[in-house]
């Protein structure tokens, strides 16, 4: 094979290999956020009604939880009312 072809296919493969780091970390970092909200929730679940583990294991660790508190805060405000937009639309009162 030639060398320029050789080169070609040499700076495909790392640009491909750059696209699937990328996208690997994409995916590692929506993880992360999403295991954050779910032990944010599983800790707070009694405001929404899901069984929680004692109040001392919580109050415990609520120091360090602040992130995770920003994180539900703005995720709260940021969701829309699906529910009632649909019911809006439909005129349900």
């Amino acid at each position: 094979m030639p060398k320029r072809v050789l080169e070609n296919i040499r700076a495909f493969l790392k640009g491909f290999a750059e696209s699937f780091k990328h996208n690997s970390t994409e995916y590692l970092e929506f993880e992360l956020r999403e295991l954050e909200n779910v032990f944010a929730l599983t800790l707070m679940g009694e405001f929404v009604g899901i069984p929680s583990p004692p109040t001392t294991l919580v109050i415990r660790l609520l120091p360090h939880m602040t992130r995770e508190l920003y994180v539900m805060q703005r995720r709260a405000v940021e969701m829309d009312d699906i529910l009632g937009e649909l019911a809006g639309m439909f005129e349900i009162t």
